[in-house]
């Protein structure tokens, strides 16, 4: 990796901009590497995340690895998998689950990071935080981007999140399984060929 990257790594894991808006302590989750062709764009690390220091680290994980068809050891080969939130650090709690990303995240970091992943050939985009972002054409709701998926595929893909708590949501969606996964599995097989 070049030095250019590695200092804007540095300076990424040594942010301190939201501290005083943090629950806890400023700590970064996130993995990249200027040769990953795929990018996972979610909305912030939750609660288990921040304390094993793994993005995915969780049964949410467990569902994502099952849906591109690789293992932990890919998933967490940067050079595989970029994976890039909207929010770096674990934001906090509210009612109805996790807070959302800190807004002073993706204007700092995102712009130069992702100009520094120039290998990205596919772009996973879970939640709305990230649709807003990288999607906006696709509408406001998960559930309306998901539907229109091809018509910004291959280069992106809008996933419903993979979170246990979503059950409902796949079970009312059953073309999501058979139609889009297959799809995905095919092009993540393209991308990270086996035996890397």
């Amino acid at each position: 990796m070049s030095s250019t990257f590695n200092a804007l790594m540095d300076r990424i894991h040594r942010c301190q901009e939201c501290a005083h808006h943090l629950p806890l302590a400023p700590k970064p989750i996130l993995q990249a590497d200027p040769r990953a062709r795929i990018l996972i764009a979610g909305q912030a690390p939750g609660q288990r995340a921040h304390d094993s220091g793994l993005p995915f680290d969780d049964p949410s994980g467990d569902r994502l690895r099952r849906w591109l068809g690789v293992d932990r050891e890919t998933f967490y080969d940067p050079a595989h998998f970029a994976i890039v939130p909207m929010g770096f650090c674990f934001p906090g709690k509210v009612r109805s689950g996790d807070a959302p990303p800190r807004p002073e995240c993706a204007p700092n970091w995102r712009e130069p990071l992702l100009k520094a992943l120039p290998n990205i050939q596919l772009t996973l985009v879970l939640g709305r935080y990230a649709l807003a972002y990288h999607l906006p054409q696709l509408g406001a709701t998960v559930t309306g981007a998901v539907e229109q998926w091809e018509d910004v595929w291959p280069e992106y893909l809008p996933l419903p999140h993979p979170s246990p708590r979503n059950q409902a949501w796949f079970k009312r969606n059953p073309w999501f399984e058979e139609q889009v996964l297959p799809r995905l599995q095919a092009q993540i097989s393209t991308l990270v060929p086996s035996g890397d």
